[in-house]
């Protein structure tokens, strides 16, 4: 299927010669000719990228790439600005907007062109899927490295073994860099005036951690330690935010995955708040499997110690091992010392509901 390219040009003639450039390359164009018209376009049509003139009535370039990133449906979509103006300020203000490039006219065919193709490829590595291990995020890093020319970030980055019940990170410190799991699994948590830990989050194999205190030059407000050995890869403060600043794309990524990261823990509160204690432990337990268990696994299986269960479900120690035990009976899970089987996850979610 050929690349769908939304060209938004006030200029008449301009449009037209620019439209037939491209089709003639093989790509489908539709066309707008004002800003207004060209955001509603871009809704409807989804293109693969836009071209955009900067000087337009009704609504003008940068009105138009304000809009569009403000919309989660076209904010990662490519976006070219097009101008007679060559002064630095323009070039800087587009660019800052989270432009991904800029063409001064008059360009040539074949300027244009490979504006589109790279910004297309490039587009595309984003959206790939790596896996959720330390080659893919080699690979990830290594494709953003085509894109922004950075350093390759995994040959900076040091993985370190961590035991069960390391510290990974902790409450009040500066980060330095924002850590990847490469295995194992990881709990954040807070802890109040009474040593008292409330678990804030867990984490697995393939997770980011630690980057929303990175991204607003803040303190941790949780701390992070192993539930398991693990293997944590640390990526550069510098690094990280070179990756964020430079690349609107990947930036928007992580602000996606900030967003569903806080509204997880808003539903979290929420059900510590009002759920009974039989259903704060069933919730724990079943978020345990939902975010450990295995595809091959036909039973989920976890060392994990009574006083982090607890501090999962906000309950206190003791009444966590008498809900356990009545789950036992109910044949719900197993428990043989500090291991805990899952044997009928169905039945813990109709505790939860």
């Amino acid at each position: 299927m050929n690349k769908k390219i939304l060209l938004i040009e006030d200029n008449k003639h301009m449009r037209e010669n620019t439209a037939e450039i491209l089709e003639l390359s093989q790509y489908e164009v539709v066309t707008a000719s004002n800003g207004k018209e060209g955001v509603e376009l871009a809704q409807k049509e989804m293109p693969d990228i836009i071209i955009c003139d900067i000087m337009m009535p009704i609504l003008d370039g940068y009105g138009v790439l304000h809009l569009l990133s403000k919309m989660e449906e076209t904010a990662s979509i490519p976006f070219i600005f097009l101008t007679a103006k060559v002064e630095r300020g323009d070039f800087r203000k587009g660019m800052d907007m989270g432009a991904d490039d800029y063409l001064t006219k008059p360009f040539d065919k074949l300027e244009l062109l490979t504006a589109i193709e790279s910004r297309i490829k490039k587009s595309e590595i984003l959206k790939k899927d790596f896996e959720k291990n330390i080659g893919g995020l080699n690979d990830f890093f290594n494709n953003i490295k085509g894109i922004d020319t950075l350093k390759e970030l995994s040959e900076t980055s040091h993985t370190e073994g961590y035991k069960n019940k390391e510290k990974v990170y902790k409450e009040g410190n500066y980060a330095r860099g924002v850590y990847f799991i490469s295995s194992g699994k990881v709990k954040t948590y807070k802890t109040n005036e009474q040593g008292k830990e409330y678990i804030t989050g867990l984490y697995k194999e393939g997770d980011f951690i630690g980057y929303v205190p990175l991204l607003e030059d803040e303190k941790y407000t949780d701390s992070a330690s192993t539930l398991e050995n693990s293997e944590i890869c640390l990526i550069p403060k510098e690094d990280f935010l070179s990756l964020i600043h430079k690349n609107a794309h990947v930036s928007r990524k992580f602000i996606k995955m900030i967003s569903d990261n806080l509204k997880s823990k808003e539903e979290q509160l929420l059900k510590l708040a009002y759920n009974s204690v039989r259903k704060r432990v069933a919730e724990a337990l079943a978020t345990l499997y939902e975010r450990y268990k295995k595809e091959d696994e036909d039973k989920f299986t976890m060392v994990l110690s009574r006083e982090d269960l607890a501090n999962l479900a906000g309950t206190a120690t003791e009444t966590t091992i008498r809900v356990l035990s009545d789950f036992k009976d109910e044949k719900l899970v197993e428990i043989k010392g500090g291991t805990i089987s899952i044997i009928n996850y169905e039945g813990l979610v109709k505790i939860k509901n």
